[in-house]
């Protein structure tokens, strides 16, 4: 209907096209659901720059796609893409890029890159909790950052005291 009202290169069927992949990739299609996210990425390109906010969420949707099916050198420059257009777009400390990092962070976890990985997860960890302290409110996210600077901690081998002094930096309590 959106293709018919309002043209095929129209950013509301790139929303379409975004759910339709969304919910093929759930039901475990996957490779159905590659040409949709594909298009609607070219098509949001088009629209809006490769700098916009939905530019950067169609290709944070491919790169969970290509994570999917095992294509992590494919994944990884589309999600530290992400991290960049979120952070030229809504600023370093928006909620939005905490999610990029984390995702990215969760990449190299995948590949064997700790160190690597340990200053985003941190840095992804820090901005939910400053997100938290200012709006008095635990982000949703809080705990599952929070869990994941943890185990990554303790992926890289660090001592139950080390873990405590690490996450003791975000220890404050929220209002």
């Amino acid at each position: 209907i959106d293709e018919t009202s309002f043209g095929p290169q129209h950013p509301d069927v790139a929303r379409d096209l975004n759910n339709l992949a969304s919910l093929l990739q759930a039901t475990n299609r996957l490779s159905e659901a590659e040409p949709l996210m594909r298009r609607a990425l070219s098509i949001d390109e088009t629209s809006f720059g490769t700098q916009h906010p939905d530019v950067a969420r169609d290709l944070n949707n491919l790169a969970s796609l290509l994570l999917a099916t095992n294509r992590l050198s494919e994944a990884e420059p589309l999600m530290a893409r992400v991290v960049t257009i979120f952070e030229s777009s809504l600023g370093k400390d928006h909620p939005n890029v905490a999610t990029a990092l984390n995702n990215l962070a969760s990449l190299l976890l995948a590949t064997n890159r700790l160190s690597e990985a340990e200053p985003l997860v941190r840095r992804a960890f820090s901005i939910i909790q400053d997100f938290s302290l200012s709006t008095g409110h635990e982000h949703p996210s809080h705990r599952l950052y929070s869990d994941n600077y943890r185990v990554l901690l303790r992926e890289m081998g660090k001592s139950e005291g080390e873990i405590q002094a690490a996450l003791a930096e975000f220890d404050q309590p929220i209002p």
